[in-house]
């Protein structure tokens, strides 16, 4: 079974994404957090294949949270999504391990869930 968890602030971007994500893949545990605290949990308790993750979150950067949980998890693939595509940016989030680095206005959904499901067929997972 593949599992995403979806880091986003923003209730209108994360509704967006889950329901596409499930209307594409209606197999696939879809898991939000909206912070970092919230975001470490779901990675212990739920253990995604793929996590997207915003730069700007309360309280704590996308970019240090992606960094950590690399750390704890190298395995899962990080997709960060922003609104914030700045060349210091891409170059941090290859740094420290993120697979991909996906500006939210030049994206489209298609282009998002064709990732997706290049992610889980590398992955030997399809959804």
């Amino acid at each position: 079974m593949f599992k995403t968890l979806l880091v986003e602030d923003s209730l209108h971007f994360r509704q967006l994404l889950k329901e596409s994500l499930k209307e594409r893949f209606p197999s696939m545990v879809v898991e939000e957090a909206t912070e970092g605290i919230e975001a470490m949990q779901k990675i212990d308790s739920v253990c995604p294949d793929l996590v997207f993750m915003d730069i700007r979150l309360p309280g704590e950067n996308g970019l240090e949270l992606t960094k950590r949980i690399k750390v704890r998890c190298p395995d899962i693939k990080v997709i960060i999504l922003t609104s914030y595509d700045l060349p210091e940016y891409r170059q941090t989030a290859s740094q420290i391990g993120a697979s991909h680095f996906i500006a939210k206005g030049s994206t489209t959904m298609e282009e998002i869930l064709g990732l997706v499901t290049s992610i889980s067929t590398d992955l030997g997972k399809p959804v």
